[in-house]
């Protein structure tokens, strides 16, 4: 199951269970985690975007050592709410993923996740090669994070 709906999301993970967060971009795509209770994200990996298998490879590790019940995706809509080319790549991403795992997914607006994510690194006085390095599984945790903190705050944890 994909959905855009937190509460569909919740629904489907009736157990709770351990989230994985991807940040998808052009080149890599960052990784977080969450802890069963969905109290915090932790930001994980950087993992390199190249064709599925790989990608697959790598996730597939990750859901089997950390027994994840799903995915939280970061949707990179414009400003405006429309979705570009980038959208629909991580749209396929999603299908990809559900074809291969089988766990529900939640595909999460991730508008100015990775500018929060940067700007927490900033403050925690991370240089900026290391920014650079870790600004995508950061913006990961964030993107999970704020969809842990919904479903929270509707009362679905």
């Amino acid at each position: 199951m994909i959905t855009e709906n937190a509460r569909d999301f919740a629904a489907g993970l009736a157990d709770g269970g351990v989230l994985i967060g991807l940040d998808p971009g052009t080149k890599t795509v960052g990784v977080a985690t969450c802890d069963a209770g969905w109290r915090f994200a932790t930001a994980g990996k950087t993992l390199p975007r190249s064709k599925f298998g790989p990608l697959r490879t790598a996730i597939e590790s990750l859901v089997t050592e950390r027994k994840v019940a799903g995915f939280v995706i970061g949707l990179p809509k414009n400003m405006d709410g429309t979705e570009g080319p980038r959208a629909q790549a991580t749209r396929a991403l999603a299908r990809n993923l559900e074809q291969a795992f089988t766990l529900p997914i939640l595909l999460w607006d991730e508008r100015l996740s990775t500018v929060g994510a940067e700007r927490a690194m900033i403050d925690q006085d991370m240089s900026r090669a290391k920014r650079a390095e870790r600004i995508d599984s950061h913006a990961a945790a964030v993107i999970l994070q704020c969809a842990l903190d919904a479903m929270v705050q509707d009362g679905l944890a």
